[in-house]
């Protein structure tokens, strides 16, 4: 599914939309470069779990909690060395708790998604202009998911 969003608030009702439809343990991959919206669908998509808090991107911390009826685990990997490093920081744990796994920059670690991954491709068209793409169901695990 492809859409072309005009706003921040349109990237951010994507992701509220796909928040909505995701069951527990869903893995979210965000593509996209810097200031492409990642964290803005991010925000949107929390909003579509029922998740009211100010989601801010994790850069340095590398993963944020917000508590739900279905917890988001939102992870940014801009800083990774390595995908090793997702695993230190306890990955699998995150995958078996049955939240929603949201991860920016998810190029730094193809290998750490499960089947089933949804790829969310964010394209910075101009300067409010975006190209979303949202591909479900990935068949098998590879830097393309």
């Amino acid at each position: 599914m492809v859409v072309i969003t005009n706003s921040e608030t349109e990237t951010m009702r994507q992701g509220e939309m796909l928040g909505r439809t995701l069951p527990r343990g869903a893995v979210v991959a965000l593509y996209g470069e810097l200031g492409a919206g990642k964290t803005a669908f991010t925000r949107g998509l929390a909003l579509g779990l029922g998740i009211i808090a100010g989601v801010s991107s994790p850069t340095f911390t590398i993963a944020n909690e917000y508590l739900g009826k279905v917890p988001l685990f939102h992870f940014d990997l801009y800083r990774l060395e390595s995908e090793n490093e997702l695993f230190d920081i306890g990955w699998d744990d995150y995958l078996e708790r049955g939240g929603i796994c949201v991860v920016e920059w998810s190029e730094k670690a193809p290998g750490a998604f499960p089947l089933g991954t949804i790829a969310v491709r964010i394209e910075n068209l101009g300067e409010n202009t975006r190209r979303v793409e949202i591909v479900y169901d990935q068949e098998t695990r590879n830097e393309d998911c």
